[in-house]
């Protein structure tokens, strides 16, 4: 009786809130899905998705292409991660891999591809051609940086980087993309309605590309001439 009466003086506690899927720790997720409880929300469902199921534009430029496409063989065997198709046209795929060396002529080509694709999509600059002209950034004729017209990614160094590079630069956008926010702050590129979706591509002029650099995506970070 007293007992009874004890319990009913107290005020009701209050309901604890349902955690939700991003507020609580790895061990604590994984302790509710040994008891059949699978916790998630769906930004998460929405980037696991889009992580494992990256499709490459099938293309390359030199010789980077070739660790590239030996990537793809067997031995490397890219299917683990999800990216294994190659798709022949950039209406289908989502990742731009710029393997090799960007000349002037071909780099209006490059543009086009990048535009033609839908969003969301991402490019990665395989090798020092493609970052930064390597070793022909000297020529007349050689694009200094692919990321002078489109954003890119992730760069990935070496001449060539080996398939083994490439796969760890693939496992870097994976993690990029599991951070993208639908919403809020961080909110990813491709959903932002001021974020453009097409580059202009730049033309053919008397000794240069024209424009020679794309302003809004490309900055050029100045030297330290006192060190």
């Amino acid at each position: 009786m007293s007992e009874t009466s004890d319990r009913s003086s107290l005020p009701p506690a209050a309901p604890e809130p349902f955690p939700a899927a991003g507020n609580i720790s790895d061990e604590e997720r994984e302790e509710l899905r040994r008891h059949g409880i699978l916790l998630t929300s769906l930004e998460e469902l929405y980037n696991w998705g889009r992580t494992n199921s990256i499709w490459p534009l099938q293309f390359g430029l030199a010789c980077c292409a070739i660790e590239m496409i030996a990537t793809a063989t067997a031995r490397f065997d890219i299917a683990r991660f999800g990216a294994e198709i190659f798709r022949p046209s950039p209406r289908q795929a989502d990742l731009m891999i710029v393997s090799g060396t960007v000349t002037k002529k071909m780099a209006p080509q490059v543009v086009r591809l990048f535009n033609q694709m839908p969003e969301p999509k991402y490019c990665i600059a395989m090798g020092a051609c493609a970052i930064s002209g390597g070793p022909f950034k000297q020529g007349y004729n050689v694009l200094k940086g692919i990321d002078r017209y489109i954003p890119v990614d992730i760069y990935i160094p070496g001449c060539p980087p080996r398939p083994e590079a490439l796969l760890n630069g693939l496992i870097q956008l994976q993690e990029k993309i599991k951070t993208e926010r639908l919403k809020g702050p961080a909110t990813a590129r491709h959903l932002k309605p001021d974020a453009p979706s097409e580059y202009p591509i730049p033309e053919y002029d008397a000794h240069d590309l024209k424009p020679p650099k794309n302003p809004a995506v490309w900055t050029q970070n100045p030297l330290p001439r006192d060190q």
